[in-house]
């Protein structure tokens, strides 16, 4: 499984796995194939284009035809590739179901034509739903919002590959993951750069959700981990440590501290429709194949408030240039007041 695709890998996940896997497994090849649409950056890429084992094409993972050029000559798919974020998915629920549920079915039959070696299916702790406990693998899913629904229908079809067709596939649950390259929409990465010009962080409801923490290469190496070592037809979460469990409202103060911000930057907003009140999982079976996460989250936290700091051209591009980034920012946020 040397030669891999790695689908959405122009996004924040999957370019910072497209890196990592370049500069532990040097004797890999990586495709990176991806959308180009709002969240998807070239600029993700800046240190990777002299990289003789790197290659980029742009395309969308619902097109058969160019995904097909493009599985027949790779041992592996891992697919990153979604329409990511909740808030778009409420506004446009047609578009993520494409992209989180269709394009994952021509992935697989992509994988299933070319004899891959394994198919790895990046998904998300929101497939579970809400809980006061934490998830399990073998736990029930009950998403809530149309992100995660559409996710949910996405690993439905990857199981039924694997049981059908005997496809090699693997599923990955991620929890909430920060980092450099995050596209400045999410809660750290927006609130980040709108404290930097003290403009107002839009707190949900009265910012009291949970959610478990973890830094972007731990997220890396989980997929890695799972990809070469996981069971055929089996799930594993990946998540920080149950040590990294914050409220929303904390992490934003934390965010205002590490830039000398004051408080006052707060504004609480209309909370969103069908917002999942706490998540945490059991990382026990991923552990047991050697997966073991950042357990200092203020220190990755401070990490990724000093990579923006310092990376303003990167995201300015985003905040200052993108016309989409700015009509969901007006439309969406309007809407809360």
């Amino acid at each position: 499984m040397k030669r891999l695709l790695v689908t959405g890998g122009a996004g924040f996940i999957g370019s910072n796995f497209v890196r990592y896997v370049l500069n532990k497994y040097p004797d890999y090849r990586v495709i990176a194939f991806d959308a180009l649409t709002y969240a998807g950056n070239l600029d993700n890429f800046q240190d990777l284009w002299d990289n003789p084992n790197f290659q980029f094409f742009q395309g969308r993972i619902e097109d058969a035809t160019i995904v097909d050029n493009l599985a027949r000559n790779v041992d592996a798919i891992l697919n990153f590739a979604a329409e990511s974020h909740n808030d778009r998915a409420i506004l446009d629920p047609e578009t993520a179901v494409r992209s989180n549920f269709n394009g994952v079915c021509v992935l697989l039959e992509a994988a299933r034509k070319f004899g891959h070696e394994r198919f790895l299916q990046v998904s998300t702790d929101e497939v579970y739903g809400s809980t006061t406990d934490v998830f399990i693998e073998g736990g029930p899913l009950e998403p809530n919002q149309p992100y995660s629904a559409a996710k949910a229908g996405g690993e439905l079809m990857v199981r039924a590959y694997n049981v059908t067709f005997g496809v090699p596939t693997i599923v990955t649950r991620g929890s909430n993951t920060f980092g450099p390259y995050h596209y400045p929409e999410k809660l750290i990465p927006l609130f980040i750069t709108n404290a930097i010009d003290d403009l107002p962080l839009p707190v949900y409801g009265d910012g009291k959700q949970v959610r478990e923490w973890m830094y972007v290469l731990d997220h890396c190496k989980g997929i890695d981990i799972a990809f070469h070592q996981g069971t055929p037809g089996e799930v594993y979460n990946v998540g920080g440590d149950p040590s990294c469990e914050r409220f929303n409202i904390d992490v934003t103060k934390q965010i205002l501290t590490y830039l000398n911000k004051p408080e006052s930057l707060i504004r609480y907003v209309q909370d969103r429709p069908g917002h999942d009140r706490r998540y945490a999982m059991d990382c026990t079976k991923l552990r047991a194949l050697g997966f073991d996460p950042e357990t200092d989250f203020e220190k990755r936290l401070e990490e990724t408030v000093r990579w923006y700091a310092e990376n303003e051209a990167w995201w300015r591009k985003i905040k200052e240039k993108q016309a989409d980034y700015k009509a969901f920012m007006d439309k969406w946020y309007a809407e809360r007041k």
